[in-house]
């Protein structure tokens, strides 16, 4: 069924107000954008912290409501539920309907990443080849699907090393797309943090998808013991890689290679010298605005 959308554009402090007068009138879902977006103005906010909720300065809410509800009506409740608001800040539309998971299906193709190592959405059968590594992943969550350069990054790293009979710890799995990828490449075991238990919940799912549950362990940060991993990687954000550096080089054994990403060009320089405290071999790789950085625990 199709719908109306209902978008206004409101300042950081006015947007709790204004959503809460949205849901009184009926949205069916309420989503939040920057007003800026695909300006040079534009603001990225990538994962936040626990328990944070970052802002853009201005916001568009974008508003759903049954395609047959009133404009006029809608507008004057507004009106008196927000004084402040005036009848041109508000945009109306009709918006089709569409089974969403097949877009994402229909948009997210077979993905090659170094040498052998493929990411295959879940409807697509990969070819029968021995000499093919496939990842298959659920459409349906599009974070971690290894359309992301740092995820790219993080997946040529990984096709380019022995992974057999290691262990590797994954920081930030996301959708477990990393610890997955070093399984099947022949890692002997993975452990998996993040501070989002949908994460987790997702990636167990994608590993049972894979047949390598059994060999995958899941942690929220509090949870998870530092251990020795014979192979580090994290794909967060620059500022947690700089805080975490001393707990990411407790987790990783003498001589470990280890790989960080999630770093926006400009941020790696000062990384390079936060870490060249425990790890050698030092190299920095980039695609499009992104970085990883990548080295070996000192021994």
């Amino acid at each position: 069924m199709p719908w109306l959308e209902l978008s206004l554009i409101v300042r950081t402090e006015q947007q709790p107000g204004t959503e809460e007068a949205l849901d009184d009138l009926g949205a069916l879902s309420i989503t939040l954008q920057d007003a800026n977006a695909e300006t040079p103005d534009e603001q990225a906010i990538f994962e936040p912290g626990v328990g944070e909720l970052p802002l853009w300065p201005t916001i568009t809410l974008n508003a759903l409501f049954d395609a047959d509800a009133d404009r006029r009506g809608l507008t004057e409740a507004l009106g008196e539920l927000l004084p402040w608001l005036e009848p041109d800040q508000l945009t109306f539309r009709h918006v089709a309907d569409q089974d969403w998971e097949r877009a994402w299906m229909d948009q997210f193709k077979p993905m090659p990443f170094g040498r052998r190592l493929w990411i295959y959405p879940w409807n697509i059968e990969p070819p029968a080849d021995e000499n093919l590594v496939v990842v298959r992943l659920d459409p349906g969550l599009a974070f971690g699907s290894g359309t992301h350069p740092t995820t790219a990054l993080c997946l040529e790293w990984l096709d380019g090393l022995d992974l057999v009979g290691k262990t590797i710890t994954d920081y930030g799995c996301g959708s477990g797309i990393l610890a997955i990828a070093a399984l099947k490449l022949g890692a002997a075991s993975a452990i998996g943090v993040d501070n989002d238990p949908q994460a987790l919940t997702a990636s167990i799912d994608n590993a049972e998808r894979n047949d390598v549950a059994d060999r995958l362990a899941v942690f929220l940060p509090e949870d998870v013991d530092a251990g020795a991993a014979d192979v580090f990687i994290a794909n967060i954000l620059a500022g947690p890689l700089s805080a975490l550096a001393p707990t990411f080089a407790a987790a990783a054994k003498p001589g470990a290679p280890f790989a960080i990403s999630g770093i926006l060009q400009g941020q790696h320089d000062e990384l390079l010298q936060r870490y060249a405290e425990w790890f050698d071999e030092l190299r920095v790789d980039t695609r499009e605005d992104w970085v990883r950085i990548s080295g070996r625990r000192r021994t």
